[in-house]
């Protein structure tokens, strides 16, 4: 049975979740990823008001939709950030603003009431970012010491194993979208992090392609090194567009500047190779959602959210029973 394809709607928490709501179905979705920002989720109100919690699940359903999966990535990249400039003054409440701990100490409270969010709504895994505290320390100078770097993992589980404790209490996983300005961005510092947390089961990933192809890391790959941490799967392309005058790192240019040495497109229009890993979950044997994180700066989102929608329908295909020359033997 094909997966069910799922849109997240992070980048659509402008639109009122009704108005999401009626434009998904018509695209041809099967679900919704809620974001716990705009008016589609408030997480403290539905982990405390469980009437709340099921009119988002109920309204989806009155357009045909299902919930798999909630998602609060903005509370999350607070928990271990530094957060000590303005640009989280973007999401984060008003009174905290210029005090790193107050933004702090409400991502955390945030990120377990997402949990139990995610309880009285019926689903079991939320996804987000924990943010890093060594995410400045990616380039080796000033000259960065090994005691620096463990001290980061430290502080990521001191910080993250009282929240795990909280999705352990409401049997819900918390899946981390790897990602750079994370405490892991890659397959290296992925394996890092899990050892961090003493590989606690409730504990593992987003799996989302696109951040790991602009950074040259072969998404198949990370698939291969954690089949059993895989609890979500976000689709998103990405293309490298290096000119010989940019880099990875972007030039300081924003997404779609003419320029940046990479990009992310609407889904087959980039250079992921979504058949390996459609073939790769097959292997795993992951059944979950395959969720369409629409992100291309050049082109009409709602044009290519009903493109993304066709194009991982098409691309995926249920595991095989058996090898096909079986059929040559009699029984």
């Amino acid at each position: 049975m094909p997966r069910p394809v799922t849109l997240f709607t992070g980048q659509w928490a402008d639109l009122p979740l009704e108005t999401l709501c009626k434009k998904a179905a018509a695209m041809g979705y099967d679900g919704m990823e809620l974001a716990c920002w705009g008016d589609h989720v408030d997480a403290a109100r539905a982990a405390r008001d469980k009437k709340y919690a099921r009119s988002r699940r109920d309204l989806l359903a009155d357009h045909g939709l299902k919930l798999f999966a909630i998602s609060n990535h903005l509370a999350g990249q607070l928990v271990c950030d530094l957060n000590n400039d303005a640009r989280s003054d973007l999401f984060a409440p008003k009174e905290t603003h210029g005090n790193p701990e107050a933004k702090r100490k409400w991502a955390i409270q945030a990120m377990k009431d997402t949990a139990k969010a995610a309880q009285n709504m019926g689903v079991k895994v939320v996804n987000g970012f924990t943010g890093s505290s060594i995410w400045h320390l990616i380039y080796s100078f000033p000259p960065v010491s090994e005691a620096m770097i463990e001290e980061g993992f430290r502080n990521f589980a001191k910080l993250w194993n009282p929240i795990l404790d909280a999705y352990d209490k409401c049997g819900v996983r918390f899946a981390l979208e790897v990602h750079p300005t994370e405490i892991a961005f890659d397959i290296v510092t992925a394996r890092r992090a899990l050892k961090a947390l003493d590989y606690r089961q409730s504990f593992g990933f987003n799996f989302d392609p696109s951040h790991l192809h602009w950074q040259m890391v072969d998404p198949v790959k990370f698939l291969k090194a954690f089949p059993d941490r895989i609890f979500h799967v976000h689709m998103k392309d990405a293309a490298l567009t290096l000119d010989g005058e940019s880099g990875i790192l972007s030039s300081n240019l924003n997404f779609g500047a003419p320029g940046r040495g990479w990009d992310f497109r609407s889904l087959g229009r980039g250079q992921v190779d979504f058949e390996e890993i459609i073939r790769t979950l097959n292997t795993i044997q992951y059944s979950g959602p395959l969720s369409v994180e629409w992100e291309d700066a050049a082109m009409d989102r709602e044009f290519g959210g009903k493109e993304a929608c066709r194009f991982v329908k098409d691309i995926d295909f249920p595991h095989s029973d058996r090898v096909f020359d079986e059929a040559f033997g009699g029984k």
